[in-house]
């Protein structure tokens, strides 16, 4: 059983290191029948870290619910089933990049790496928020010059090449942006804080030999946060809250300063502002909304530039309805080849149907690819994909910790609850 488990979830460290940790009991003799026995054995094997890691993952109970949720697993895991579908798309191409001429001006076909300052180039002039590129190279005060050009604050800044949230912040004095601009190791935007109410997802595909596309998948977003009783503390509430219980330490250290404070009752305090799933948002599925009206607006997007034919688009709008109306909406993130389609997560899908889904797709990001490929986009050779696959890993490891050491700035939050008030 230990073997076979093992072989299953490989990929995910905090589960074997588990497992590991009850065969260790019963090598050296020390009974696991709490965190506490399991404690006093580790440090009598003097195993200081093994410790503190033990200490962050060994809630029985989170790890029945990983177990069950597969949702929560690493990407690693959850993909393995459908490698196969992957490898004979490589082979069909010939090419180990064979979806490359699927968003043909778009680097690397938008699967990573692209930056966002030129993906915007293939969008309506009006349809993503005022944007201004940094050089992470300037003085603060050549930043400051810059951003007081433009912007008011709060405004929003991010890398230009980023991915799942990673230094996505929400600044509002100047004291923050100089901190955020220290720690930012790349390039990065600043941007108008877009204050409409709802945001969603939407996976559009389009063949280049035709006008018209398919939605398919339709996804709202909600923030990760907790909401004040009047007498729990912040560490309390998100101690208590189940949607933090795999991201407690993470959270515990961005908000290291306001985990004493106690919420009135009824104020919500956001944990994190960016909406990916990877950071903690919540997709709640919407597909019942799906309609013509709906898709002519992302035709129109499809066909400005013709280029954006396989992605996703994470947007802003004031309701559904004005968006099916082409209006009050502003795209802040379009996500080209690499984007997951998010709909496969919120739906109450088994992993085998979501592997399904996510099998189909990748049929037809080849199917769009090959039609690119006829039309004259090759396929990007082996050698440039690899270099670039490895400049996109070291520069994301260090976006990675570089997020870890920056806080989420607590203005942030008076200026959420000020948009909500506005906008409910």
């Amino acid at each position: 059983m230990y073997l076979c488990l093992t072989n299953c979830l490989a990929a995910d460290s905090q589960v074997i290191f588990i497992i590991n940790i009850i065969l260790l009991g019963k090598v050296y003799d020390f009974k696991l029948t709490s965190y506490k026995s399991i404690r006093d054995g580790l440090q009598d094997l003097r195993a200081p870290r093994l410790f503190v890691a033990l200490h962050k993952y060994m809630s029985v109970s989170n790890l029945v619910y990983k177990l069950t949720h597969w949702e929560t697993w690493d990407w690693r895991i959850k993909y393995i089933p459908i490698i196969p579908f992957w490898i004979w798309h490589c082979l069909r191409a010939r090419s180990f990049w064979f979806f490359t001429p699927s968003n043909p001006r778009l680097l690397f076909g938008g699967f990573e790496g692209e930056t966002k300052t030129a993906i915007y180039k293939h969008l309506p002039r009006g349809s993503y928020p005022k944007s201004v590129l940094i050089s992470s190279k300037l003085s603060y005060d050549e930043v400051e010059t810059l951003v007081r050009q433009d912007f008011e604050y709060p405004f929003v800044v991010k890398p230009n090449i980023g991915r799942m949230g990673l230094m996505f912040r929400i600044i509002s004095n100047s004291v923050e942006l100089q901190l955020y601009h220290k720690s930012m190791p790349y390039d990065y935007i600043v941007q108008d804080l877009v204050e409409y109410p709802l945001e969603v997802s939407v996976f559009y595909i389009r063949f280049p030999n035709s006008k018209s596309g398919t939605i398919t998948g339709f996804i709202s977003k909600e923030f990760l946060e907790v909401c004040g009783d009047g007498k729990s503390t912040l560490l309390e509430l998100m101690t208590a809250y189940p949607r933090i219980r795999f991201r407690l330490d993470e959270m515990k250290a961005k908000h290291l300063e306001n985990l004493d404070l106690v919420l009135q009752k009824g104020k919500h305090f956001v944990l994190s502002y960016a909406l990916n799933l990877s950071r903690g948002g919540k997709l709640v599925n919407i597909e019942h909304e799906k309609d013509a009206r709906l898709l002519k607006v992302f035709d129109d997007l499809s066909n400005h530039s013709d280029t954006l034919y396989y992605g996703r688009f994470d947007l802003k709008c004031t309701s559904v309805d004005d968006l099916k109306k082409g209006k009050n909406f502003s795209i802040l993130e379009y996500n080209g080849c690499g984007a997951e389609p998010h709909h496969v997560y919120g739906n109450g899908y088994t992993l085998f149907q979501a592997c399904k889904i996510l099998a189909q797709h990748w049929n037809v990001l080849y199917e769009i690819s090959k039609c690119n490929k006829n039309r004259g986009f090759n396929y990007l050779d082996f050698k440039s994909g690899w270099r670039k696959m490895k400049e996109c890993r070291k520069h994301f490891s260090e976006l990675r910790k570089a997020d870890r050491a920056l806080p989420v700035f607590s203005g942030a939050n008076q200026t959420f609850t000020a948009n909500i008030s506005l906008n409910t």
